[in-house]
Order: C-alpha cells, then sequence, then structure tokens
C-alpha cells in the first residue's frame, strides 16, 4: 500500500488537563473545517517522523517541543480527499517552550479539557472518538490500529497494543 505518512501531536498543558488543539475554521474548502483535531500534517522528503512532528507542532503552534512520547500508528486506508491512503503516527507532546500562537493558517488554537475531548460534545471526526482514548490513557501503551474509509466515513477499527 503506498501511503501519504503524516504525524499528528497533543500538545499536553504543563498540567496534563488540557490538549491544545485546533479548531479548522479558516478554510471553508478544508475537509477538517469545523472539527477540532491534534496538530500536525505530512512529512517531507528526508525527515524523520519525530522532526516532522517537531517542525509541525512549531510551524502550527510556534512551540518547540522538548518531551515527545509516541502514542501509536494508524493506518488510514480511503482518508483522503480523494480516497488517499494515510499513516499516521500519533504522538504525545509532555514538555515544550514557546508561546503558543492564537491561531494559524489552518484555523484558531485551543487549549481544551482532556475530559471534553473524550465528552464526544466537541465537533470532531467522528472517528477519532475510537482512538483518543488510547492516545489520553492514564497508563497509556503504544498502539497500532487500522481504520479504513470509504465516502468521508471509517468502516472499521481495529487495534493492537505492545
Amino acid at each position: 500500500m503506498q501511503a501519504i505518512i503524516a504525524t499528528l501531536g497533543y500538545v499536553f498543558s504543563p498540567d496534563r488537563q488540557r490538549v491544545l488543539m485546533i479548531r479548522r475554521d479558516a478554510r471553508p474548502d478544508d475537509i477538517h473545517y469545523g472539527y477540532y483535531n491534534g496538530l500536525g500534517g505530512k512529512l517531507e522528503p528526508g525527515e524523520d517522523v519525530v522532526a516532522g512532528l517537531r517542525r509541525e507542532i512549531h510551524e502550527e503552534a510556534g512551540l518547540d517541543c522538548t518531551g515527545v512520547e509516541l502514542a501509536g500508528t494508524i493506518s488510514w486506508p480511503g482518508f483522503g480527499r480523494d480516497g488517499e491512503n494515510w499513516f499516521g503516527f500519533l504522538f504525545r507532546i509532555t514538555g515544550w517552550t514557546g508561546e503558543p500562537y492564537s491561531a494559524n493558517d489552518e484555523g484558531s488554537l485551543h487549549w481544551v479539557e482532556v475530559a471534553e475531548i473524550l465528552s464526544g460534545r466537541l465537533p470532531m471526526w467522528e472517528s477519532d472518538r475510537h482512538f483518543l482514548p488510547l492516545v489520553f490513557a492514564a497508563e497509556p501503551a503504544v498502539f497500532h490500529g487500522v481504520m479504513p474509509f470509504a465516502a468521508g466515513k471509517a468502516t472499521a477499527w481495529s487495534y493492537h497494543t505492545l
């Protein structure tokens, strides 16, 4: 399978009660428009996943990552706008320096309570509700999942932990 390789990072507040999320509200043509999401994006040629994550967090939020933990990986076959396959490395950012931006070219940035993210009330991809409890677990285990998409909706979800 050929896939677009990407990172997705969840920046924790120092007390680990809140996460810096982007509300994708800048471009109405964005497939993520109106949804809250972690920060990240596509890897550039010659970049390893941690370097890509650090670059994306710096570009999107103005922060420099000092504490990075792998949460897991997810294969998203059929996820993209034109049915592209995506493969994502998900991270918890537990340490950082800098002052976060209030917005970027994709949307506004917000500190959101972890409990609110997990509540199901925040506008986000419905499919994120399957893996976010693994990312925000009190005693997390690295997971590796697959979530096929068809017509813009997840059709299944399965994962393994190590």
